[in-house]
């Protein structure tokens, strides 16, 4: 008889990262599903069988390792890492303190590196195991006042296939799950929203002029979300049991163009002009 699959998700409290946990628990697998603060009425508590529910915060280095051993005491094994956890920001690159930078980057990256460092060893162990990083449209084309973000995501991308040729040695997959175009069900674009920089009057008038025409232009530019979070979640099931070597998954809608864009631009500059078509408060003098 087969042993029971696992897999440790990060985030899952809401959004992808909780659709993802009720996916997986409901295609049979054992789920390790956690959160930077659970609370014993969450939905996933209602699941007594193959869910263990654990604290762990992406910013609290402790909290990692106890969170992996938990689940392997658990379950004997983990098979894949669902690295989902993560916020945008948004707002003046001139005008975000470093620490809110460093926040950006301690929960995008190096938390989720973080994570990934601690449970390697379990894999090579195993002789095998999984890692899926759930990345973004922004980690390949970057949008005005959305540069923290972008970064954050550009440098996902790089780890993420870089990692993929050293893991394939340790017959460890490592894949990338990226929405893009606007996902419903999740309260990710609020918190995106919601956590604009706080800026001095000086830089914000500044800027005023260029904050007004990407303002008027995102405006123009915004369609309706076109994927779900229960989508997302199905093509990282996908992902996860496919047996590919598929490095990205691409799911969302492209009613913008960004992503062809990005991939038949005969040239950098084609591409450029192409984005900066939606954006002529940021053409030079």
């Amino acid at each position: 008889m087969a042993r029971t699959r696992t897999i440790f998700i990060t985030g899952a409290s809401s959004g992808i990262g909780l659709a993802s946990a009720k996916l997986f628990h409901e295609k049979g697998w054992n789920v390790i599903a956690t959160m930077r603060t659970p609370t014993a009425d969450h939905e996933l508590s209602k699941y007594q069988d193959r869910m263990l529910v654990q604290r762990l915060d992406l910013q609290i280095l402790d909290s990692i390792k106890p969170a992996i051993d938990e689940g392997i005491k658990k379950f004997s094994a983990i098979d894949v890492l669902l690295n989902n956890a993560g916020y945008g920001q948004n707002g003046l690159f001139e005008a975000i303190p470093r620490e809110t930078v460093q926040e950006q980057f301690d929960v995008n990256l190096f938390g989720l590196m973080d994570v990934t460092r601690a449970i390697l060893p379990h894999f090579r162990a195993n002789g095998c195991g999984g890692v899926i990083n759930v990345s973004s449209g922004a980690g390949f084309w970057a949008l005005p006042m959305s540069s923290m973000y972008s970064a954050s995501k550009f440098a996902l991308e790089g780890f993420t296939e870089g990692l993929s040729y050293e893991l394939a040695s340790q017959n460890i997959f490592v894949k990338s799950v990226i929405p893009h175009g606007g996902v419903t069900s999740t309260n990710f674009v609020d918190r995106f929203r919601n956590s604009t920089a706080a800026t001095e009057a000086d830089i914000q008038a500044v800027y005023k002029d260029f904050t007004a025409a990407t303002v008027k232009s995102f405006s123009k530019m915004i369609a309706a979300a076109g994927v779900s979070s229960s989508d997302v979640a199905a093509a990282i099931f996908t992902a996860a049991t496919d047996g590919t070597d598929q490095l990205r998954y691409f799911i969302g809608n492209d009613a913008r163009g960004f992503l062809n864009a990005r991939y038949t631009s005969k040239s950098d500059e084609e591409f450029m002009k192409f984005m900066r078509g939606f954006f002529p408060g940021v053409k030079l003098d």
